[in-house]
C-alpha cells in the first residue's frame, strides 16, 4: 500500500504549500468569502493527505485490501479541493457543483475503510 503512503504524502505537503501560498499571495487579494473557500480546500486535503497515508499504513500492517477506500480518498481531494481551489481563484460559481461530487468520495471512502477494519 506504498502507493497510498506516498500519494498522502504529497498532498499533505501540497496542502501546506497551498496554505502558505494564499496566506501570503492571496490575502488581500481574494474576498473574505473566498480565502474562506481556500482555507477549506487546504484543510480537508490535509485531513484527506493523512487520512491515505493512515489508509497505506493499515492496508500493509493488516494485510487488508483498502485500494478501494485509497483512491476513493484520492479522487475526492482531487474534485473536492481541486473545485475549491479553482472556485476561489476564479470565481466561477458553477465549479461549485463539483465540490459535492469530492465530499460523497471522501464519505464513500472512509466508510470502506470502515467495511475493511472489520476484517482485523
Amino acid at each position: 500500500m506504498k502507493i497510498f503512503i506516498i500519494l498522502g504524502a504529497l498532498n499533505a505537503m501540497m496542502a501546506v504549500g497551498t496554505g502558505a501560498f494564499g496566506a501570503h499571495m492571496l490575502d488581500g487579494k481574494l474576498s473574505e468569502h473566498y480565502m474562506s473557500v481556500w482555507e477549506k480546500a487546504t484543510m480537508y486535503q490535509m485531513y484527506h493527505g493523512l487520512g491515505l497515508i493512515l489508509i497505506g499504513i493499515i492496508g500493509g500492517a493488516f494485510d487488508l485490501n483498502v485500494s478501494w477506500a485509497g483512491w476513493l480518498m484520492f479522487f475526492g481531494i482531487v474534485f473536492f479541493s481541486g473545485s475549491l481551489y479553482i472556485l476561489a481563484t476564479t470565481q466561477i460559481s458553477v465549479l461549485g457543483a463539483i465540490t459535492p461530487i469530492g465530499g460523497v468520495l471522501f464519505i464513500v471512502g472512509w466508510i470502506m475503510l470502515i467495511i475493511a477494519s472489520f476484517k482485523i
